[in-house]
C-alpha cells in the first residue's frame, strides 16, 4: 500500500481528527491475475467515520484478484465538512486512479467504484452526479481533465435516498447538515438521478438490516431498470449491517462470490 497525492497541499499533513482532509491509499494488484482494471473503494461510517474493514479489507480482496484498488478516506461531517466536499474528494480520487492507470499502462477505461453503506451513497452520488463534481473542480490540472464517471459501480448495503422514511438519518445529517434544504435532499437522493448513462451496477443488501432499510437498493434497482441500465442485485435474507467480508463468528452471505462472477463476466478479473 502506498499513499497517493489527492489535493495539492495535503501531502505530509497530520490530521487533528479523522475526516479533516482526504487521503488516498493505493494497493497494487496480484501480477499473475492483473487484467488492468482499477477500483476506487469508499468505506462506510455514516459520513461521520470510516470503517477499515470496508476499505483496507476490500482493497486486499480486489488486489488478490488482479484489480488495483485505491481506498479513499474522504472528508467527514464529524470534522465539520458537508456536501459537496465528499463528492469532490471521490471525483478527484477516481481521476487520480484513472491518471495512474494511464501512466502505468493499465486500462484507463476500466476504473470503477465500490462503496459500502454511506460509502455506497457516495459511490452512487459519484456515478450519477460526476458532472456536478467536474464543474466544482477548479484546479484545471492534468488530473482534472480525466473523467470522474466510474466504469462500473459496486454498492454494498448502500444508503441510496436522502428522503424519509427510508433514508439513514445519521448519514443525511452528517452529509447535509441540519436542517437539510429540500433541493439538496432531492439532489442527493441518488435514485432520482439515474440516467441511461449510468454504468453497469452490482448491489447487495440483507432484508433484516436494522440500520439501512433494504428499500434503499430496491429503489435504486427500480431506477436502473427504468433507465434500462445493466445491473445485478442480490438481497439475502439474513445478515447485520456492515458485515463486509464477514468473519468467523459472523459469516457474511455469499455476496463476494456473486461479485467475483459478475466481474469475471465483464473481463475485470481472470478465470
Amino acid at each position: 500500500m502506498i499513499p497517493l497525492p489527492l489535493w495539492p497541499g495535503d501531502s505530509g499533513r497530520a490530521a487533528a481528527q479523522p475526516g479533516e482532509f482526504a487521503t488516498l491509499a493505493h494497493y497494487r494488484p496480484s501480477a499473475i491475475r492483473d487484467l488492468g482494471a482499477s477500483m476506487l473503494v469508499l468505506p462506510g461510517g455514516g459520513y461521520g467515520g470510516l470503517a477499515d474493514h470496508e476499505g483496507h479489507d476490500f482493497a486486499l480482496w480486489l488486489a488478490q484478484r488482479g484489480i488495483a484498488a485505491g481506498v479513499l478516506n474522504y472528508r467527514l461531517g464529524s470534522a465539520g465538512h458537508h456536501h459537496p466536499a465528499m463528492l469532490q474528494d471521490a471525483a478527484r480520487a477516481l481521476r487520480v486512479l484513472r491518471a495512474r492507470a494511464r501512466s502505468e499502462g493499465r486500462d484507463p477505461l476500466r476504473v470503477g467504484v465500490m462503496g459500502s453503506s454511506a460509502g455506497g451513497h457516495l459511490g452512487a452520488s459519484l456515478t450519477t452526479l460526476h458532472a456536478h463534481a467536474h464543474a466544482a473542480d477548479s484546479l484545471n490540472d492534468a488530473i482534472s481533465a480525466e473523467s470522474a464517471r466510474p466504469d462500473v459501480a459496486v454498492l454494498c448495503y448502500p444508503v441510496i435516498t436522502m428522503q424519509t422514511p427510508h433514508t439513514h438519518l445519521g448519514s443525511r445529517e452528517n452529509l447535509l447538515g441540519p436542517p437539510p434544504a429540500s433541493a439538496l435532499v432531492d439532489l442527493l437522493s441518488t435514485e432520482l438521478q439515474v440516467t441511461p448513462d449510468h454504468p453497469p451496477a452490482f448491489l447487495w443488501h440483507t432484508t433484516d438490516d436494522a440500520v439501512v432499510d433494504v428499500e434503499n437498493p430496491l429503489l435504486y434497482a427500480a431506477a436502473l431498470r427504468r433507465a434500462r441500465v445493466s445491473f445485478a442485485i442480490h438481497v439475502f435474507a439474513h445478515g447485520e449491517h456492515g458485515l463486509g467480508l464477514g468473519h468467523a463468528d459472523k459469516p457474511a452471505p455469499p455476496w463476494s462470490a456473486c461479485l467475483e462472477h459478475w466481474l469475471r463476466e465483464r473481463g475485470w478479473i481472470s478465470a
